[in-house]
């Protein structure tokens, strides 16, 4: 590890080792092609399928570290976080694995299959009012209360570490390439995923990509200070939050550049991942591959991977249908 500033940023020996901590309890995710995609992007592309990691998402490599680094004095609280999305099943899940306790502080307007899920992992459920003052002090009084320790989705060492494991297994299992790609919202997954292309091949580039409704991390990394996010406007609703003082101190450094896309090629991009590879992915797993539709010159004749982020997906709400 090393010290930007006030800021512990994760090295690559540290992903090293959460990889060999994790690796009996993820999913070893396969890495996938389809020659079709790559005839219409003019492109080689791999993708890492986390859409198939548990809880069908990478969050369960970060929430499964972070857990495992816990002491057996700090697990016997157990740990919390406020969230509704993936970070919330897979802490649930990570939790009921070392058979401590998960708190999960979920707005009251949470969709109904996210609160089922998370119930579903043995969670006990908090529920507050939809604003982020009341997930924060639901969450503060059940830390309080219980000795959970909380576990943030993505402004956490261990979390970072454990998400850049999924681009160890992408470059161990392909050739060299020229472009490793994965989503940025909070900037977890990018920043692991950055800490380990750099530390396994220094000469890929690292880019990310954003929907352009919800560009504070483009922006952020343009001008060199935190944009928040604020008012975000986007189909991928995985990637509306700011990034953190961690995640920014490691993409300030390590990300070469983050490209914006347009709702319209995510949804473009996500509809062609279902039909032409028959596998299920969520619009936040979409905008790389459509950064790649919409901006073809710059990625053309490319070995590019991508990290496809998750695949959960209200099947009644898909977003080409009217």
């Amino acid at each position: 590890m090393e010290r930007t500033e006030s800021v512990l940023v994760p090295e690559f020996e540290d992903i090293r080792k959460a990889h060999k901590r994790i690796n009996g309890l993820i999913h070893r995710t396969p890495v996938l092609s389809s020659e079709s995609i790559n005839i219409i992007t003019d492109c080689s592309i791999y993708f890492k399928c986390e859409n198939l990691q548990k809880v069908g998402a990478f969050k369960f490599r970060g929430a499964s570290n972070a857990i495992a680094c816990l002491t057996d004095e700090e697990a016997a609280g157990g740990v919390a976080t406020h969230s509704s999305g993936n970070h919330a099943q897979a802490l649930a899940l990570a939790a009921k694995m070392r058979g401590i306790k998960a708190f999960i502080v979920m707005p009251s307007n949470s969709p109904q299959v996210k609160k089922d899920a998370v119930a579903g992992y043995g969670a006990e459920i908090l529920y507050c009012e939809p604003t982020l003052e009341a997930r924060e002090s639901t969450l503060n009084k059940v830390v309080e209360n219980t000795g959970a320790v909380f576990i943030h989705p993505y402004n956490n060492f261990n979390v970072i570490c454990g998400q850049g494991t999924a681009a160890v297994e992408l470059l161990e299992e392909t050739e060299q390439l020229d472009i490793v790609m994965a989503p940025v919202g909070g900037g977890g997954l990018l920043s692991g995923t950055s800490i380990a292309v750099k530390g396994l091949s220094p000469e890929t580039i690292v880019i990310a990509g954003e929907p352009e409704g919800a560009d504070d991390a483009f922006r952020s990394l343009r001008d060199g200070f935190i944009h928040p996010s604020v008012n975000p406007k986007t189909i991928a609703d995985g990637l509306l939050t700011s990034l953190s003082e961690l995640t920014f101190a490691v993409i300030s450094q390590k990300v070469d550049d983050i490209v914006t896309v347009s709702d319209e090629y995510t949804i473009k991009a996500m509809k062609l991942v279902w039909e032409r590879m028959k596998i299920v992915i969520e619009p936040s797993a979409a905008v790389c591959l459509g950064a790649i539709m919409q901006h073809g010159e710059r990625f053309r004749s490319n070995r590019i991977g991508i990290i496809l982020s998750g695949g959960n997906v209200d099947l009644g709400k898909l977003p080409w249908q009217k």
